[in-house]
């Protein structure tokens, strides 16, 4: 771990070389594959000519790739055979993605992120015990590739990918076991989790915070206690990801009320592994340099044009979003992953999530993206004593009678102490943090305050299951700028009262 930690110090030094020769690398192994003679990589030199010659591509213009690769051709997208897919349904439309997963993105990516998370935590704290008992992965499930009869290749979550491959020796430092942690059906799966997951010495837990919080709660049920250090008592750290943090960590300290309880924010999705938080003290993620991975960024204006600008990492600027732009050691070439990033720093190049390039409320010009929508949300619950499960919103449009507004569904683990205060704290946070949403507010002109709506607990999880789209890596949508999402929701709500 310490040798780690000196091979991360040298990519935060001299990051531009560390891209510049993982460009190149990429780029010799993938010119013999279809993908690299169509395109013609044979006479990519540099970067500008990559991004001259190479178009920006999104999931359904490499589908066909996929496609053939699934049902078991090779060397179309990447030079060796691809075995595994990562399946998502991403929270941007209902179809699932097959993201292909190499082994050098398994070994170089995937894996070795796992071991840097691991390292740069006992760097920050060597004093930690946490391998003295086992960590509980809360992941998805896997199945057999029906799409290919004649070879065995698999799919499933990207988290049941890893974990079908983790060496042998894994099994004696996590916990459940991997029959239970893979299995498909999702109610039964939590009550399995739990039943042998209580019985455990945990010290660490991986995994999103919404689908944690529903096991935490069913092992305080299964064990009649009143908090997780009762049951686990030496739980040290729990390794997050996939969702914003912030709107949870009310919820998180009342399941673990501890001082000594650590949180550590991971980016790892379905493509790759991207960023790990390296100051324990910070709400940012260090940029993973060395992952096979190369990065390229298109600013947040240019997200929806046909052929949009792109930037290196040497052109970002502190505090501007961006959509993330890859080029993969699977095969992913130039490919937009519907993430958008802001830099807090460049020296080293430090990032905060800050939504989905398809997630977002901008009916009437306002800009709200999801990073402004947790960080109200947050500030509501903190000045009302509110802690919440979930949330979406989406816009109400203009009509005879009304302005219009956001409209908003909140199902609360503890309800604020005034729905009226929670609704106005949000709108205040809004405004103070998105001068475009504060513009249109002015003097109830263009937009009313917010709606909220108060969701019975579980309303989400029933409309997720209604869905088919329980645990794994199926998220709630944060926000939209039509209303398909709130609608279900709101008609589930006239349902129940």
């Amino acid at each position: 771990m310490k040798k780690r930690m000196h091979q991360i110090d040298l990519f935060m030094k001299y990051p531009h070389e560390v891209q510049e020769e993982l460009f190149k690398r990429l780029i010799t192994t993938g010119r013999n594959t279809e993908f690299g003679r169509t395109h013609g990589f044979a006479d990519v030199h540099t970067e500008e000519q990559f991004r001259r010659l190479i178009p920006v591509s999104s999931y359904e213009d490499i589908c066909p790739y996929i496609e053939r690769n699934m049902a078991g051709e090779q060397n179309l997208l990447w030079p060796s055979d691809v075995k595994w897919f990562a399946k998502s349904s991403g929270t941007t439309n209902a179809r699932s993605k097959f993201i292909p997963v190499s082994y050098e993105a398994l070994e170089e990516c995937h894996f070795k992120g796992g071991k840097d998370m691991l390292s740069i935590y006992c760097n920050n704290f060597p004093e930690t015990k946490m391998f003295d008992g086992k960590g509980l992965t809360i992941g998805g499930s896997q199945q057999i590739n029906q799409f290919d009869s004649n070879s065995e290749s698999f799919y499933g979550d990207v988290s049941a990918v890893i974990m079908s491959n983790l060496p042998y020796w894994t099994k004696f430092v996590r916990t459940p076991t991997l029959d239970i942690a893979l299995m498909e059906e999702w109610e039964s799966k939590i009550d399995k989790m739990a039943e042998y997951t209580m019985q455990e010495n945990v010290t660490s837990i991986s995994g999103v915070p919404t689908w944690t919080i529903i096991l935490l709660q069913k092992v305080l049920e299964l064990k009649g206690a009143s908090h997780i250090h009762e049951v686990w008592p030496n739980l040290e750290v729990f390794f997050h990801g996939a969702v914003a943090f912030g709107p949870y960590k009310s919820l998180f300290k009342s399941l673990i009320p501890s001082d000594q309880m650590r949180y550590m924010e991971t980016y790892n999705a379905s493509e790759g592994f991207f960023g790990i938080q390296y100051d324990p003290s910070a709400d940012d993620m260090l940029l993973m340099l060395d992952y096979g991975i190369y990065y390229e960024f298109i600013p947040f204006a240019e997200i929806h044009n046909e052929s949009p600008k792109v930037i290196g990492l040497n052109e970002v600027v502190i505090g501007e979003q961006y959509a993330l732009l890859i080029t993969t050691n699977a095969g992913l070439w130039r490919y937009k992953i519907g993430d958008t990033v802001q830099f807090t720093s460049i020296d080293p190049f430090r990032i905060k999530i800050s939504g989905r390039t398809k997630h977002f409320i901008n009916a009437f010009g306002e800009e709200v993206v999801v990073e402004n929508a947790e960080r109200a949300i947050a500030e509501a619950c903190e000045k009302t004593g509110a802690q919440i499960n979930n949330f979406t919103a989406a816009p109400k449009y203009f009509d005879k009678e009304e302005n219009a507004a956001h409209e908003w569904i909140v199902e609360f683990e503890r309800d604020p102490d005034d729905l009226a205060r929670f609704a106005m704290a949000l709108d205040e946070t809004l405004r103070s943090i998105n001068s475009d949403y504060d513009a249109k507010r002015y003097k109830d002109m263009a937009l009313s305050p917010p709606i909220v709506h108060k969701a019975a607990p579980g309303t989400f999880y029933q409309w997720m299951r209604k869905r088919g789209k329980l645990g794994g890596q199926h998220k709630v949508p944060r926000l939209s700028n039509t209303r398909e999402y709130l609608d279900e929701i709101l008609s589930l709500l006239q349902v129940k009262s």
